[in-house]
């Protein structure tokens, strides 16, 4: 009887963790919702759950791209903010991932090719490379995208703002 009690506390758990997941969305859409309508712009606000974080995304409106900012830096800030207003209301860290206009999908492609890219390169001449500074959010695709050619590894180094992911050939 042990063994079916714990296997109810698993999806019971798991259940818990999606709630506050889908809590999480509700409280950023909500908040963001407020946003849009103080700065009188349009968008739809998607939310969904992935890979165990809140994910919002706001799409539609002409404006929407004022808000990603140049190399979406008020995105980023955008999205601490909401954290912050759902870490308010929740009493818990969020890990919420904010995309508007779809800038982060797109980037994340690009990010993929360009680490793909420079690892193939980096396989070919030997010779470690040293990509430009990236976000967090960036250097983990470029992370990501390494980790699946064989023969270089990736690391990061530095500080913030100017931390950067270096790809080296392995020995």
């Amino acid at each position: 009887m042990e063994a079916s009690s714990s296997d109810e506390a698993e999806p019971q758990s798991q259940s818990k963790t999606e709630d506050l997941l889908v809590q999480e969305g509700d409280i950023a859409g909500d908040y963001l919702e407020r946003l849009l309508d103080l700065l009188d712009y349009d968008g739809d606000i998607d939310l969904d759950v992935e890979g165990g974080r809140a994910v919002v995304s706001i799409d539609g409106g002409e404006d929407l791209a004022k808000l990603v900012g140049p190399r979406g830096n008020v995105l980023e800030s955008l999205q601490e903010l909401t954290r912050l207003a759902v870490q308010q209301e929740t009493g818990v860290r969020s890990r919420l991932m904010l995309d508007i206009a779809q800038w982060r999908a797109g980037r994340r492609a690009e990010l993929a090719e360009l680490g793909r890219s420079t690892a193939e390169k980096v396989l070919a001449s030997g010779e470690r490379a040293r990509l430009h500074p990236m976000t967090p959010f960036e250097r983990k695709v470029v992370h990501d995208a390494v980790a699946a050619i064989a023969g270089v590894h990736s690391e990061s180094e530095g500080e913030e703002p100017q931390r950067r992911v270096i790809i080296f050939p392995k020995p």
